[in-house]
């Protein structure tokens, strides 16, 4: 059977018989990708669409970027080998060169770094066994709202407890943390609130009576993805690297998502100015093929040989397509373009929370954006937050698809519609992007409320 000039109907329908339950996107966006380009992708009745998800935030130069594209076809046309597990090869050190040369000297100069297997999720387990390792420690800091994967560790780490329901087994000893999010403060006081968070893991970690063994690690984002686009202040991540090092906590930073000039920093650890103990980097650090990694200080180096492995550590074509990624990152400076561009999408997500009470809450940073959506009509808590309403960013979701506009969504409840472009999206797409989402809450609104005049509210 043939599937070249197949419908997306007939490929959604066999996708269905087929594949597992547990398969996601497909429910919210009901479309096959024939074609794909930069910022584009083309389904299979024709269609074409802005990508604002881009494989979770993976695609930092979009689809089948020209580096790329160059970067794989010259390592296949050379007859390297595919991949070689840890053996070493002329296109693995230039990659490592590329990428210590893109991090801060301080961290770069003692780092070692060690090749995972594929997805983020098993950086952050390897991360979780070096810092057992190093320390001798069992406890766990993580941070609620936080996510680092769906594996055993990870799974712990994860703030969201409706995937943990149904099974046993993940990684005990985990103690979450409160992270600064205004909007739904953990201690109901707002924008002040990072101050009361940093204070209170400064108190916890000086109380002998806390309830848990000293801590192997902490493991924070610097920016929570799928969390809901929460970027919390520069002040509180010092605080952050101010209090592990007082107490001898190695900080792990979990870039997987953030990393690489998405919000508008090459890492987003440097806005802070600070020098974490570890890094986990996945996603776009192998340009678009699968590929994670850990860097962490030298210190820490005590595991022995074969503690962590995996059959495709060695993804030899995505070494040579993150190399080509990241020296195109940072010869065209796309940090700052990022930045750039999430200013003027903000604009049109501000517009909207502006103009329609039910979006609840705009933020993030450089092209790591959100807009909350709430239930306007129920009674807000003390500092003026709606609930969140899921219904309605799905039906926001599902407006811009039928717009032409892909999009994610998170954040608590799944009520966060989140923007994830690639960075190479240009001003004028980004002002599509921004008027599509505001048409979309125009007509999701009209649709939960009847609107004037046929169901149709203005954006």
């Amino acid at each position: 059977m043939t599937y070249a000039d197949a419908s997306n109907d007939r490929l959604l329908a066999k996708q269905a018989d087929r594949e597992s339950n547990a398969r996601s996107y497909p429910r919210y966006l009901p479309m096959a990708i024939r074609e794909a380009n930069g910022v584009e992708v083309t389904d299979a009745d024709g269609n074409t669409y802005y990508d604002c998800l881009a494989g979770a935030g993976t695609l930092h130069l979009g689809h089948n970027h020209p580096v790329v594209v160059e970067a794989i076809e010259d390592a296949m046309a050379a007859d390297r080998p595919m991949h070689t597990l840890d053996v070493t090869t002329p296109i693995k050190e230039a990659f490592v060169d590329t990428l210590y040369d893109s991090l801060p000297d301080e961290f770069a100069d003692t780092a070692k770094i060690q090749f995972c297997s594929p997805a983020g999720t098993d950086a952050i387990e390897a991360a979780l066994k070096l810092t057992k390792t190093a320390t001798g420690n069992r406890s766990v800091l993580s941070f609620r709202g936080g996510y680092h994967g769906m594996t055993h560790g990870a799974l712990g780490l994860m703030g969201d407890t409706e995937p943990k329901e149904d099974i046993g087994g993940a990684m005990e000893n985990v103690h979450h943390l409160p992270y600064p999010y205004p909007y739904r403060c953990p201690f109901g006081i707002g924008e002040e609130g990072h101050e009361v968070a940093s204070e209170y893991v400064e108190r916890l970690l000086a109380d002998s009576e806390r309830g848990f063994t000293d801590p192997a690690a902490m493991v924070l984002e610097p920016v929570q993805g799928e969390g809901g686009s929460i970027a919390p202040p520069a002040e509180w991540l010092r605080e952050m690297r101010r209090i592990t090092r007082r107490h001898d906590v190695p900080l792990v930073v979990d870039e997987i998502q953030s990393g690489l000039g998405r919000t508008g920093d090459l890492y987003d650890f440097q806005r802070a100015g600070i020098t974490p103990d570890v890094v986990t980097l996945s996603k776009a650090v192998g340009g678009g093929l699968p590929l994670s990694v850990v860097l962490y200080d030298e210190e820490y180096d005590d595991w022995e040989s074969g503690a962590h492995a995996g059959t495709f550590r060695g993804n030899q074509l995505a070494m040579a397509a993150g190399k080509a990624t990241i020296e195109y990152i940072v010869e065209e400076d796309l940090p700052s373009h990022a930045d750039e561009m999430g200013a003027v999408l903000r604009t049109h997500l501000d517009a909207a929370a502006d103009r329609f009470p039910e979006v609840g809450d705009v933020r993030g940073k450089g092209l790591m954006l959100g807009a909350e959506m709430v239930d306007a009509s129920a009674d807000p808590d003390s500092l003026g937050a709606h609930p969140p309403d899921a219904d309605l960013a799905e039906t926001v979701q599902s407006e811009c698809f039928d717009r032409g506009l892909i999009v994610e969504r998170g954040g608590r409840e799944g009520a966060t519609v989140r923007f994830l472009p690639p960075l190479i999206v240009s001003k004028g797409q980004i002002e599509d992007i921004g008027r599509i989402f505001r048409e979309a809450v125009a007509e999701a609104i009209a649709e939960r409320n009847g609107g004037p005049e046929g169901g149709h509210v203005s954006p």
